[in-house]
This record gives structure tokens, sequence and C-alpha cells, in this order.
């Protein structure tokens, strides 16, 4: 960070919100055969804390069931010129350079 008034500060460097199924449906639009492992079914929110009854790593994330976390990054924007990138574009381009870098192939191999 180049920009004075950014000395001592710290930003968010996030962009909005986005579910899951929003992520899944933009990597299957996106990507077409290659997403084809991707998940689009959602578990209700009553499975997932039944489940983790049963299954203590589900315990972590059952605090953050239906909730949308709200933040805003109008400090950056204005401060340091910043704009946080589309989160579906993001994934997509995350997803592209894992299947370039054969990401899955060495995961199946490992198996």
């Amino acid at each position: 960070m180049t920009t004075p008034e950014a000395a001592g500060q710290r930003f968010l460097g996030t962009g909005p919100f986005i579910w899951m199924a929003d992520i899944a449906k933009a990597l299957k639009t996106a990507l077409g055969e290659q997403a084809g492992q991707v998940a689009t079914r959602q578990l209700p929110n009553v499975v997932v804390r039944i489940a983790s009854i049963f299954n203590p790593s589900l315990k972590a994330i059952t605090i953050s069931l239906g909730r949308r976390n709200r933040h805003t990054t109008e400090k950056a924007r204005r401060i340091l010129g910043w704009t946080p990138r589309p989160a579906e574009q993001t994934a997509v381009e995350c997803a592209r350079s894992l299947i370039e870098h054969g990401i899955n192939e060495q995961k199946a191999r490992l198996a």
C-alpha cells in the first residue's frame, strides 16, 4: 500500500457476501462439464444441525447457518481507490487455475 493515508490502518479485502450455492451455479455456468462434480444441492439447515450431533466437525459451521455476513469495504475504496472483483468471477478464475494446474488429477492419483 503506497497511499500515505493508509499508514497504520487496517482494511477489509473482501467483496459482497455470496452464498456457496451461488458460487456453485457460477462454476457450473462458466465451466460446463469441467464443473461436473460441483455439488449444487443444499442440505436444509436443520439437517446440518442434526448431523452435527453425530459429526462434531460440523459444529463449527452451525453458528453460521442462514447468516448473511455484512461488512463494508468503503474505507478501502475511499482511501486506496480499491475495488473488489466480483466473487463469481474470482471463484471461476480460481477453479480454472486449479484445472490448468491439474489439481483434480493430482487428488485422484493420491486417493
